[in-house]
């Protein structure tokens, strides 16, 4: 399940009101657009990166960018409960009787571990073919992380080249002293474009990125160590103590609230 991650539109939105908040109180804000200098600064930067990814990755590239506003929602918790149930029935049915349990619509990554398990797979190469399925799609993330941030290096060098044009343009109209302040002033927009667009849209961009894969693939690691755990006959409880581990303190549930759920039950 999906949602909407606030925070990225929150941090951009804000920082775009906080700069132009800034910019109206020293002075008129028109004077900052220039459309040549934006054409520089982001367009050129923009044109440098794809020359470094082929137009099947930048396809993937705009897709994978939709990650940054709306956020996986891994319930580590449930999955959690959900293992050390699977380990109980293991442990009395066998492991066969797994295959009973795997849902219509099941994450492919953990019913493909639970069904490496089933068919006996030795646990070494169950681990071995998980991690490498993690590794590739690490490898896939990192394509969508690496355009950004090569966007946000490409940007400032973008824009200090849109200066240098301007002060080439500024040093011809030396004869008319009235013209120099304004054209040195459009000169350094590009500077401000690039590093504008570099350190508040493409890096953070780049960093959200990086963190929803990390994420993922923490709540995958779960799945490996659950899975192995129940193929080696682990204890439920020690299983569970052990896979608390990768558990968040904030999200992992109280003490007080796991008393409730069993009276609860109970009753």
């Amino acid at each position: 399940m999906k949602k909407f991650d606030s925070m990225t539109v929150t941090g951009l939105v804000l920082g775009m009101v906080l700069i132009i908040i800034a910019i109206v109180y020293g002075g008129k804000i028109g004077i900052f657009f220039n459309l040549p200098s934006f054409l520089i600064a982001v367009g050129g930067s923009f044109c440098a990166v794809l020359i470094n990814f082929s137009s099947d990755q930048v396809k993937n590239i705009f897709r994978v960018t939709r990650n940054a506003f709306s956020a996986q929602v891994w319930e580590t918790n449930t999955l959690v409960e959900r293992l050390v149930a699977l380990s109980t029935i293991a442990r009395k049915e066998g492991l066969l009787a797994l295959e009973d349990e795997l849902a219509e619509n099941e994450d492919p990554f953990f019913e493909k571990s639970l069904r490496l398990v089933i068919d006996g797979f030795d646990p070494d190469q169950v681990r071995a073919i998980l991690e490498a399925e993690i590794d590739c799609m690490v490898e896939r993330h990192r394509l969508g992380q690496y355009f950004f941030q090569s966007w946000g290096s490409f940007a400032p060098a973008f824009g200090m080249i849109g200066t240098l044009i301007g002060l080439v343009q500024m040093l011809t109209q030396l004869d008319d002293p009235s013209a120099i302040g304004p054209a040195m002033a459009v000169a350094l927009l590009t500077t401000l474009y690039g590093a504008l667009m570099a350190y508040l849209v493409f890096n953070p961009l780049a960093g959200k990125l990086a963190l929803r894969s990390d994420e993922e693939v923490a709540y995958k690691e779960v799945m490996i160590e659950g899975v192995l755990a129940i193929q080696g006959g682990t204890n439920p409880v020690l299983m569970e103590e052990k896979l608390k581990a990768f558990i968040d303190p904030v999200t992992m549930p109280s003490r007080e609230s796991q008393k409730k759920e069993v009276t609860a039950g109970a009753s």
